[in-house]
């Protein structure tokens, strides 16, 4: 069974025994109350009907007495005997006179006063009716005026039949406000249970997908109680293990990526080693047979290229093993617009030959950041050539560097934009990998190595799409402190 069953079924068996209880006591003391009211009437019509008939009785006249009885028989008072002060039966109506049980027998013997009074139930025929009837049967002394002697007294028999319908009706009523309460009762069990079980079952399933890797269930819970905590706690835990998860996942990109920088080390070691000499002395020889006066201009041409591609893979190799080494940072104080501008003056040539307008944006009082400066300045200077290399003829280039302040850290926040074609989406979780380039020349190592510097300074940097339209590289760099 759920949780919210087992709660309805047991508030269930709970009410209806205490509602069960309830009505048992009610009845017991309602028929009790009726019981005293029928016994209380009882004695004041036995009481009424002797004092109707004290004159008859104290002259002897049974047969006035027993006239005036008859008149007063109808089925609710179905018969009255009197007895005299040696309780002897003196008159009776005609039913009492059949039973001798009732006419000749009286149960006030000895003294007694006006207050005393018998009563006693049973179970007679009545009227040769085969079934019986429940009889209240009350004897009441009888005295005269002025005498505390006993006189006589005066026995009657009441029908219960009344009493026992006003006592079926008020048990079929309690029944039903019962049935009524049991119901309301119910309602509120289950309107309970769905307080309580309904969030318990959102936490339920929350820790289900939770053990299936879905860490972004959110349980939202109105009430304002210790449920309402546990989801909280609950968020807060989902919160805690996609933070978690987020950062594993990042650990284990890094750690692919460490691998594959520790097999590009390898590799790069074996090609420094097996080409960069041979090289070298494959170069050295082109420049003397440069110098020599007796080449022709055709064999002059050939030998340039020859050494302008023997300059191409020396520069691969220094950018592969710049990649892989881990180099260590000199790092200083540097004003962040310094190191900015004059990686544009390295640039200001080419700049110009494709008469682009570079901009720059520096918010007031930026603080100086403690970096290599060298190696931020060859990020920039990076990034700054693939903008020039992106944007069209007259094409424009925007810097800009502003503060950050989340809580009581700062960082320095620097923007590299363009107008040019920009980078499709699909390419750009990829374009920070080793090798991976999307122009005709290149090796694809320049972002790497800018995302590898970038993060040896504690800093983050992403590709986004520019207000231009083209490409935006965000670089975020802590300021000093708050590394």
């Amino acid at each position: 069974m759920s949780l919210r069953a087992k709660f309805i079924t047991a508030i269930m068996i709970l009410l209806f025994f205490l509602v069960a209880a309830m009505l048992f006591l009610i009845e017991r003391r309602e028929e009790k109350a009726i019981f005293e009211e029928q016994k209380s009437k009882g004695v004041l019509t036995a009481k009424n009907i002797a004092y109707l008939n004290l004159e008859p009785f104290m002259f002897w006249d049974a047969e006035g007495v027993e006239r005036n009885i008859q008149e007063n028989i109808d089925q609710k008072l179905l018969y009255v005997a009197f007895f005299d002060q040696y309780n002897r039966p003196f008159a009776a109506s005609d039913f009492a006179e059949k039973y001798e049980q009732i006419f000749k027998v009286s149960h006030l013997k000895g003294p007694v006063d006006e207050n005393t009074y018998f009563f006693q139930t049973k179970e007679i025929q009545y009227n040769d009716n085969k079934n019986l009837i429940s009889v209240l049967e009350i004897e009441v002394p009888v005295f005269t005026r002025g005498s505390s002697t006993k006189w006589g007294s005066i026995k009657i028999g009441l029908s219960l039949e009344d009493m026992q319908k006003e006592i079926k009706q008020t048990r079929f009523m309690l029944i039903l406000i019962g049935l009524g309460g049991l119901l309301v009762g119910i309602g509120g069990a289950v309107f309970l249970s769905n307080r309580i079980a309904g969030p318990i079952k959102k936490l339920v399933d929350g820790t289900v997908r939770i053990s299936r890797g879905d860490f972004s269930k959110k349980i939202k819970v109105s009430s304002q109680d210790e449920i309402r905590q546990l989801a909280e706690s609950f968020n807060e835990m989902s919160r805690q293990l996609l933070l978690a998860k987020k950062r594993m996942e990042v650990a284990n990109k890094k750690l692919i990526q460490a691998e594959k920088l520790a097999s590009i080390g390898r590799i790069s070691a074996s090609i420094a080693h097996e080409i960069r000499n041979p090289l070298t002395s494959a170069n050295l020889n082109i420049q003397k047979v440069l110098q020599s006066d007796k080449l022709e201009e055709l064999e002059r041409e050939h030998l340039d290229l020859s050494q302008e591609g023997i300059g191409h893979i020396e520069k691969f190799i220094k950018e592969l093993l710049d990649f892989t080494r881990i180099s260590e940072l000199n790092m200083e104080r540097f004003s962040i617009q310094e190191i900015i501008e004059e990686s544009v003056k390295m640039i200001s040539d080419s700049l110009e030959e494709k008469k682009i307008k570079l901009r720059t944006d520096f918010q007031e009082n930026l603080p100086s950041l403690y970096v290599d400066g060298d190696k931020i300045r060859q990020v920039i200077l990076n990034l700054l050539r693939n903008a020039l290399e992106a944007v069209d003829k007259g094409g424009r280039i925007q810097i800009s560097a502003t503060l950050l302040k989340e809580g009581e850290k700062n960082a320095v926040k620097m923007e590299v934009m363009d107008n040019g074609s920009g980078i499709p989406n699909q390419e750009r979780e990829n374009i920070f990998e080793p090798f991976y380039t999307t122009k005709s020349s290149g090796i694809g190592l320049g972002l790497a190595n800018a995302q590898k510097i970038i993060e040896q300074h504690q800093g983050s940097i992403r590709v986004k799409e520019s207000e231009e339209g083209g490409a935006c590289f965000e670089i975020i760099l802590p300021v000093e402190g708050d590394k």
